[in-house]
C-alpha cells in the first residue's frame, strides 16, 4: 500500500467571503473530508493543514484581549491553531471514513518542528497571515503596529512573518507509530510550532510560521511516503498567471520547474513555496511523485486526470 501525504491549503479549511466562525469552518472541513477520504481506500494517509489565516487571527484576538487578560506569543498561538484545526479535521474525517466504510480514524498529534537560528528567513519575512486588507488599512496597521504588509498574489494585503526552513520533527517517530497502527495522523499543522534547539538539545519557541508545503515535504521524506499531494485552490500549476498569456501545466520535469521559478513564474508565500516542496520530494529518491491540484480533483489528480504531476526528470 502505498504512502500518501496531503497538504490542504487555506480553501480547504476556510471558505472565502464567509465569516471567519467555528461552526463555518467546521463546515468547510467536512466537505474536504468527504474528497480526501475516500483515498485512504487505497492508501496509508498522512494530513498537514495550513493555518495562516486562523494563527493570525488568534494572534488579533490576543492582543485586542491584553488589557483584560496575558497574551499568548506567537508560537503559543501557533499551537493553539493546531488544536483548533485538527479538531475540525479529526471530526470531519472520522465521519467520512465511517460512512465509506474505510475502518480508520483521524488523529491530530501537536507537532513541533525544529528550524535553525540562522535561517534567512528571520530576516526577510515572507509568509503571510490572517485577513486580507486593503492598501490604505495595511499601511495604518504597520504604522500603528509596526508589522511587515506586503501584497499577497494580486489577493490584497496581509501581515508577512518569517518562514524558517523545516529541519526536524520532534515527534516523528510517534506519527510513524500511529500511521504502522492503522490511524490517519494530522501532524505538523500549519508546518509545525517553530521551535529551536540550544545546546543542551531543549527546545524552545520562536515566533515564525513555518511554510506548510515545505514541512508537508519534510514530514513525506522522512516518513518515506511515495506521493506528496498539495492541494490549494486552482486545479493545475500556471505561467503567467492571470495574465492572457495564461499556460497551465499538466507534467513537468523538475529541472522544468525550477527555471520557471528561476523566471518568476511563481510568487513567493503562494505557488512558490508549493513548487520548491514538490522539487524536494521528487529529487529525494527515485520514484516518488508530487502532484499539485485543486481539492475538488484529488482523486483524479492521482490518477494523473488533473492536476500539475512534477518529476525528477
Amino acid at each position: 500500500m502505498n504512502t500518501l501525504v496531503i497538504a490542504l491549503g487555506g480553501n480547504a479549511l476556510q471558505e472565502g467571503g464567509q465569516p471567519a466562525t467555528a461552526e463555518n469552518q467546521l463546515e468547510v472541513v467536512k466537505k474536504t473530508a468527504r474528497l480526501i477520504a475516500p483515498l485512504a481506500r487505497d492508501n496509508r494517509l498522512l494530513v498537514v493543514h495550513g493555518n495562516g489565516p486562523q494563527v493570525g487571527r488568534l494572534v488579533l484576538q490576543n492582543e485586542y484581549a491584553a488589557p483584560i487578560t496575558p497574551a499568548m506569543p506567537f508560537d503559543v498561538c501557533g499551537a493553539m491553531s493546531q488544536g483548533l484545526i485538527g479538531y475540525h479535521l479529526q471530526q470531519g474525517l472520522s465521519e467520512a471514513l465511517q460512512k465509506a466504510g474505510i475502518a480508520r480514524q483521524a488523529v491530530t498529534l501537536l507537532t513541533q518542528v525544529v528550524v535553525d537560528q540562522n535561517d534567512p528567513g528571520f530576516q526577510h519575512p515572507t509568509k503571510p497571515i490572517g485577513p486580507f486588507y486593503t492598501q490604505q488599512e495595511a499601511e495604518n496597521i504597520a504604522a500603528d503596529k509596526g508589522y511587515t504588509m506586503r501584497e499577497d498574489a494580486g489577493r490584497g494585503w496581509r501581515r508577512v512573518v518569517p518562514s524558517p526552513d523545516p529541519k526536524e520533527i520532534v515527534e516523528l517517530s510517534a506519527i510513524r507509530s500511529l500511521l504502522n497502527a492503522g490511524f490517519v495522523p494530522v501532524c505538523v499543522g500549519g508546518g509545525g510550532i517553530p521551535v529551536l534547539k540550544d545546546e543542551n538539545g531543549s527546545l524552545y519557541g520562536t515566533a515564525a510560521v513555518i511554510d506548510k508545503d515545505l514541512a508537508a515535504e519534510r514530514l513525506a521524506e522522512d516518513i518515506d511516503a511515495d506521493t506528496l499531494l498539495i492541494l490549494t485552490a486552482v486545479e493545475k500549476i500556471s505561467l503567467n498567471y492571470g495574465k492572457p498569456n495564461q499556460t497551465d501545466l499538466s507534467v513537468a520535469s523538475a529541472d522544468e520547474m525550477e527555471g520557471y521559478a528561476a523566471q518568476g513564474h511563481f510568487a513567493p508565500g503562494s505557488m512558490l513555496p508549493k513548487v520548491q516542496a514538490a522539487l524536494r520530494f521528487v529529487r529525494s529518491r527515485p520514484g516518488r511523485k508530487a502532484i499539485i491540484s485543486s481539492l475538488e480533483q484529488a482523486p483524479q489528480a492521482l490518477e494523473g486526470r488533473a492536476g500539475t504531476r512534477i518529476g525528477a526528470s
